[in-house]
């Protein structure tokens, strides 16, 4: 059985410009703690739209900085030079999986890449709670663009209480308007 969290090997020839967008965001966060990152490089593999700028999430960021930090260690060779970016070696593409999967947490964001069979690149929230006594959101902006995807899992909202998914001016791309 495949590895769910792999980097699909379909991405073939576009794998090196996929693995050059992955290691630079996680050096971006080790390495400057996660500041926003504006104009990010954005590979041609990459389909459907990033919101930017990308900006970290500082506790799932502190969350998963070991693990991140493993798997710059883990790709290390492979950024020097000394091991060959290859569609056919499974252990980058698993290390590649895991370090996407770290990304969309971190960002807050899905990235999909050409081949894969996944929902597009863009923002999405996943909210699991128990209880909701005033008002929770999952996505509020004054412009989303692309595609935006919220999950939310709430047991009980309680007397006066509100769950909202998405609140926007605008979800979606603008459409021309006829005079």
């Amino acid at each position: 059985m495949p590895d769910a969290t792999a980097l699909s090997a379909l991405i073939g020839a576009g794998l090196p410009a996929t693995y050059t967008f992955l290691y630079q965001r996680l050096a971006h966060l080790l390495d400057r703690r996660g500041t926003p990152e504006p104009e990010p490089q954005v590979p041609p593999t990459l389909q459907g739209e990033v919101q930017l700028p990308l900006v970290a999430d500082a506790q799932q960021l502190a969350r998963r900085q070991p693990e991140l930090m493993q798997l710059r260690d883990a790709l290390t060779p492979y950024q020097r030079g000394a091991v060959p970016i290859d569609s056919t070696d499974e252990p980058l593409l698993r290390t590649l999986g895991r370090l996407r999967s770290f990304l969309e947490e971190v960002y807050g964001q899905r990235l999909t890449f050409t081949g894969e069979q996944r929902p597009a690149s863009g923002p999405y929230v996943r909210q699991k709670t128990d209880t909701v006594r005033g008002e929770l959101t999952g996505m509020e902006a004054e412009d989303i663009t692309g595609t935006a995807e919220v999950l939310q899992d709430t047991n009980t909202v309680e007397a006066g209480g509100k769950v909202i998914g998405m609140q926007a001016d605008r979800i979606g791309r603008a459409r021309n308007k006829r005079p």
